[in-house]
C-alpha cells in the first residue's frame, strides 16, 4: 500500500484519537520519498544506489507540551497506536479541542516537473556523467581527477490537521555536484562545484555541462596563482550569490522563532528595533520558482511565503512554525520544516537573501584602500544564537588602492554575525541567488538556499599569515 494514502474519514479518526487524552491541535504528516544516486570516479561509473522510505508522523500540542510519534507502517492500527502515543507524550490535562471539518488548500505549482525522475533508469542518466567528465578533462590538460554525484529525489506528502486544513504536494529535488584536482609543476589543487532546483529530468541539459565544467575548470585554475594573505582587521567585500552563507549562518538562525522564544537568539527582544543601517533589507522566501528552498506549502500546512526579516534595517519578523506563531502571537509564517515524516517541524529558513541596494559591486572595492574581497566558501563554523562565526574562504582577492590584485586563497574570517551585519556600510545591486547544494543541518537536514549582493563590511578578522 501507498503510505501516502489517506482518505479524509481515517484521518478525521485519526485526529480525534491524537486529541483524546487533551490537547488544542494536532496534525499528520504522510511521506513517501525515493532517492536515487549516482557517482562517476576516475572516468567511470562506479557506484549507484536506490532507496525508498515512507510512513507517517503525528503530532499533538497541548499547551507548552508536544507529544510526536511517527510509523513506517501503513497498517491502521500502526497508526492509531502512533496517535494514541503521540497523545500520551503530550498529556492534556481536558480536551480544549474537536478536529474541524476538513477542506482541502489549492496550491500553487512552483516546481512544475516536465520530465518525472521514475522515468529514468540509471542508463538514461550515465551519459550526462560522461559527458561532463569529457568535457571537463578536454577543457584543460592540468586535470587529473574528476569526481561527479548526480542525485535526484521525489517526495508525496500529505498533511491533515485539526484545524481543518487538508493538503498535498509532490516535491522533485535534482542536484549535481563536482569536484577537480589539477595538477602543474608538482603542484595540485582542487576546487569544488554544484548545482540544485526543485525540477525533474529536463535538469540534465547540454547546457548545464558546459556551465558547471567551465565554472570548475576557471576555480580550480585560480589557485594556482593565489597566495595566502596577511591576516589582521581589515575591511571585507563579500561577493554576491554564494556569499550569502554566512548571512543564513552567522545571521539567519537568529531570526529562527525557535531561537528567539528560547531568548537564545541575540535579537529576542528586538522585534521593530533597528539591527543594521537603512537601506538593509533581508528576505527569507519560498515562492522563487524551481529554487531548492521553495515550498508549495511548507510540512504544517501553510502555503510557501516570501517573508521580510529585516526591512530598511528594522526587525520586522520571525521565522515561525506554528507553535511559535502562537507563543508570539503572530501569523505562521511558512517556515515550519521537517528532514521527514520521523521529525517533528521546526522554523527553518527557505531561500534565504539580502535584498539589493544602491551601490555598484565596483563602487564598493573602489572605496577601499586595503582590505580583501571573498569570492567562494567551504566549510565554516558558527555559533547559533551568539552568531560568532570562523568560515574558510576557498577564493579572493587582495584589495589594494581600490582595485582588485593579488589573487588569494586559505584564508579564514572570523566575525560576530549581528556585528557584521552592523557593520555593513554598503550593499551593492547585483543580488544573485546560488544555486548549489546547500543543505542546513540544525538538529535536522533540511534543502536550503542562499544569496546576497556584493556587500561591504567595514571590519572583520582575517585570519592568514601575521
Amino acid at each position: 500500500m501507498d503510505l501516502t494514502t489517506a482518505t479524509d474519514m481515517d484521518s478525521y479518526k485519526l485526529l480525534n484519537l491524537a486529541l483524546r487524552k487533551g490537547g488544542d491541535y494536532a496534525d499528520l504528516y504522510f511521506e513517501q520519498t525515493t532517492f536515487h544516486s549516482i557517482v562517476l570516479r576516475d572516468g567511470e561509473v562506479n557506484a549507484a544506489s536506490t532507496h525508498n522510505e515512507g510512513g507517517l508522523g503525528i503530532r499533538v500540542v497541548s499547551g507548552q507540551n508536544t507529544g510526536y510519534a511517527y510509523t513506517e507502517s501503513s497498517l491502521p492500527r500502526d497508526r492509531e497506536e502512533a496517535a494514541r502515543t503521540a497523545s500520551h507524550i503530550a498529556q492534556g490535562l481536558i480536551r480544549t479541542s474537536q478536529p474541524a471539518a476538513i477542506a482541502t488548500l489549492n496550491l500553487p505549482d512552483r516546481y512544475r516537473i516536465v520530465k518525472p525522475w521514475e522515468e529514468f533508469s540509471p542508463q538514461e542518466k550515465m551519459p550526462f556523467l560522461y559527458d561532463l567528465n569529457d568535457r571537463i578533462f578536454s577543457a584543460d590538460k592540468r586535470v587529473k581527477k574528476v569526481t561527479a554525484q548526480l542525485s535526484d529525489s521525489t517526495s508525496q506528502i500529505e498533511i491533515y490537521n485539526s484545524l481543518g486544513i487538508h493538503c498535498a504536494d509532490i516535491r522533485p529535488m535534482a542536484s549535481l555536484s563536482v569536484s577537480c584536482v589539477m595538477e602543474s609543476g608538482g603542484q595540485r589543487e582542487s576546487a569544488s562545484s554544484s548545482r540544485s532546483f526543485r525540477m525533474g529530468g529536463e535538469f540534465l541539459t547540454p547546457g548545464l555541462i558546459e556551465e558547471l565544467a567551465r565554472e570548475i575548470i576557471d576555480r580550480t585554475s585560480f589557485l594556482f596563482g593565489a597566495k595566502q594573505p596577511n591576516g589582521g582587521e581589515m575591511p571585507v567585500v563579500m561577493a554576491a550569490g554564494g556569499s550569502g552563507i554566512l548571512l543564513h549562518e552567522a545571521i539567519g538562525h537568529a531570526f529562527e522563532a525557535d531561537f528567539a522564544r528560547k531568548k537564545v537568539s541575540i535579537f529576542s527582544d528586538m522585534m521593530g528595533k533597528r539591527v543594521c543601517s537603512p537601506g538593509i533589507t533581508v528576505i527569507d522566501d519560498g515562492t522563487i520558482a524551481g529554487n531548492r528552498g521553495s515550498l508549495n506549502v511548507d510540512d504544517e500546512g501553510v502555503p510557501g511565503q516570501k517573508t521580510y526579516m529585516v526591512t530598511d534595517g528594522i526587525l520586522t519578523s520571525f521565522l515561525h512554525d506554528r507553535i511559535s506563531a502562537r507563543y508570539f502571537q503572530a501569523e505562521p509564517t511558512g517556515n515550519g520544516r521537517r528532514e521527514s515524516f520521523r521529525y517533528m517541524p521546526l522554523p527553518r529558513m527557505r531561500a534565504t537573501y539580502m535584498d539589493n541596494g544602491p551601490d555598484t559591486e565596483e563602487a564598493l572595492i573602489a572605496s577601499v584602500k586595503k582590505g580583501l574581497y571573498v569570492d567562494t566558501f567551504s566549510n565554516g563554523q558558527v555559533q547559533i544564537g551568539a552568531g560568532d562565526f570562523t568560515f574558510y574562504v576557498k577564493s579572493g582577492y587582495l584589495i589594494e588602492n581600490g582595485k582588485l590584485t593579488q589573487p588569494i586563497k586559505d584564508t579564514n574570517i572570523i566575525g560576530n554575525g549581528p556585528e557584521a551585519l552592523a557593520r555593513i556600510t554598503g550593499v551593492a545591486n547585483n543580488c544573485a541567488i546560488d544555486n548549489g547544494t546547500w543543505t542546513c543541518g540544525k538538529e535536522q537536514s533540511c534543502a536550503v538556499s542562499c544569496g546576497m549582493p556584493s556587500v561591504l563590511v567595514s571590519s572583520l578578522t582575517v585570519g592568514g599569515r601575521v
